[in-house]
């Protein structure tokens, strides 16, 4: 069994998108059976690209550029999942990239645990997500994407606590408060598959933004740190723009995140 972050770094490198997703789950699923049988496999180091492999299509814009459907259309809902499969493929790097990124910080196991389980379970959603598209006629890659989901893993790139701050706790978040909604589009078309789905990344999104808190937190005491205010501070380093509201206050706190951390950077 090679070391994580070398695993991390083959998915990282992997353009296709079911591809890639396989590779993660098959990754995955090694290292949860080492640990499973009481095993501590290496970490190691690796190389990660600072973008990492992605395919021929779909072409990416500036969201600017990205065109804009009635969500109440057929046309608008395949443009929807189009955008959502887009997201969790971009998870599943952004979830393995923080493992090979960071390995010159010490972090106990059950970080290793967490982020692998998350990026297994974001590769699960790319793939509902792409099932979804074809039953509809269509596919991942037959619209444009937006060009802008892997700014903030840029922006992070040496930042660990910053990477923690933007990519679980604000951008994951932050589908916490937009999936309801989609959830009762797709209900309204009477899109069972799609329902499904979104039902099963929902659940489970909520587990990916307390593993971000979690591991927040654990780094603010590790330095001693007010968790609070280095948030605020790292937000507002990292992340273009202010937080919009409505926030799924419910969802967020399940997953660690007080309002206090989030309504003070609406303005």
């Amino acid at each position: 069994m090679m070391p994580l972050a070398q695993m991390a770094e083959s998915v990282l490198r992997c353009a296709d998108g079911r591809e890639k997703t396989a590779l993660s789950r098959r990754l995955a699923a090694e290292w949860k059976a080492a640990r499973a049988a009481g095993e501590r496999p290496e970490i190691g180091h690796a190389d990660p690209p600072m973008h990492p492999a992605r395919p021929a299509k779909p072409e990416l814009l500036e969201p600017r550029d990205v065109p804009s459907r009635k969500p109440g259309t057929p046309e608008g809902r395949i443009a929807l999942l189009h955008a959502v499969a887009h997201i969790e493929l971009n998870a599943v790097d952004l979830h393995w990239d923080i493992i090979a990124r960071f390995t010159d910080v010490e972090m106990p196991m059950g970080f290793y645990d967490d982020w692998v389980k998350s990026a297994d379970e974001e590769s699960k959603h790319f793939n509902l997500m792409a099932d979804c598209l074809e039953e509809a006629g269509s596919y991942y890659g037959a619209l444009p994407a937006h060009a802008g989901m892997w700014r903030a893993a840029e922006d992070t790139a040496t930042d660990f606590m910053g990477r923690l701050a933007v990519v679980p706790m604000v951008l994951e978040a932050r589908g916490l408060d937009v999936t309801p909604n989609m959830i009762k589009l797709f209900k309204q078309a009477k899109a069972q598959s799609a329902v499904e789905a979104l039902e099963t990344i929902y659940a489970e999104e909520v587990a990916h933004v307390a593993y971000g808190s979690k591991w927040f937190h654990f780094l603010c005491g590790r330095h001693n740190e007010d968790p609070k205010e280095r948030f605020h501070a790292l937000v507002r380093t990292y992340f273009h723009g202010h937080l919009k509201p409505p926030f799924n206050e419910e969802k967020r706190a399940e997953a660690g995140i007080p309002p206090d951390f989030y309504w003070p950077l609406t303005a």
